[in-house]
């Protein structure tokens, strides 16, 4: 970054395991360390025990690590951090706590699906999660612009094997390919895979393009949005407005949260 001795460092929360899958974190490192602009870092953290029992109880649990573990990226001098699940949660908790930019998978990609077609349509990865999306587009005020949201089933064992099999890299291919079609037939012009997994599965493609539909690769949107928040910081001060949604969390809230065990 301009007129830093060090670059910019930014916390990367990966929602699966550091050690389990640590294939995916190294590939995922590796996408970031390619699209990464001088001067930023991009360091991939992981969740023990990761998100891997797909439920809302999962969800909230995850939301809490996260939390944790963005204000304690904060206090050991990180410039960001960026939620790298597209559920993002825990994103309004931290960006009411944190004093540097948080930035999440989910609003990102959606924010910047909008500038690149009117109408867009998510893939998520188990069907267990569409209520939660419904209400994630809902929230960012963009439920007029989402077509529809559908669902394909693959675990994270068959991911994994996704990322270097081509047989299995095809069979969850075709399933992603089978899911947009009526996306697209509903007139979603962008497509989603709505999830990290399948954005950093897909990315060997690039561009991907179904029946003239982008599929939009949301990591590497990410990881713009996340240089574009540090350089408004840098050039403006402002990381969020403290009136209203994000309203800065006490010094009391916080060390009160940090002090309950989860």
């Amino acid at each position: 970054m301009t007129g830093h001795a060090t670059p910019a460092r930014l916390w990367y929360q990966s929602f699966v395991h550091p050690v389990e899958q640590a294939p995916y974190i190294e590939r995922l490192q590796s996408q970031l360390d390619l699209v990464a602009a001088p001067g930023h870092r991009f360091e991939v953290q992981g969740l023990d025990p990761p998100d891997h029992l797909f439920h809302p109880l999962t969800e909230f649990r995850c939301a809490a690590q996260t939390i944790r573990n963005a204000l304690e990226a904060e206090r050991a001098g990180y410039d960001a951090v960026v939620i790298g699940h597209f559920q993002e949660p825990g994103l309004l908790e931290c960006r009411g706590a944190l004093d540097i930019p948080v930035i999440g998978l989910g609003e990102a990609t959606l924010l910047a699906a909008c500038s690149m077609g009117r109408r867009i349509g998510l893939v998520t990865i188990d069907p267990i999660f569409i209520d939660w999306h419904e209400q994630q587009v809902k929230a960012h005020g963009l439920d007029q612009r989402v077509v529809g949201i559908r669902a394909i089933e693959v675990n994270l064992p068959a991911f994994m094997r996704a990322f270097t099999d081509d047989a299995s890299y095809a069979e969850v291919r075709a399933d992603f390919v089978d899911q947009v079609r009526p996306l697209i037939a509903a007139g979603a012009e962008v497509i989603i895979p709505a999830g990290g997994l399948p954005m950093l599965l897909f990315a060997r493609e690039s561009p991907f393009v179904i029946d003239d539909a982008l599929v939009l690769n949301g990591i590497v949107v990410l990881a713009k949005a996340a240089e574009m928040a540090l350089a408004l910081r840098r050039l403006t001060g402002a990381v969020v407005s403290r009136r209203g949604t994000y309203a800065k969390a006490s010094p009391e809230c916080v060390q009160e949260f940090l002090s309950t065990r989860w």
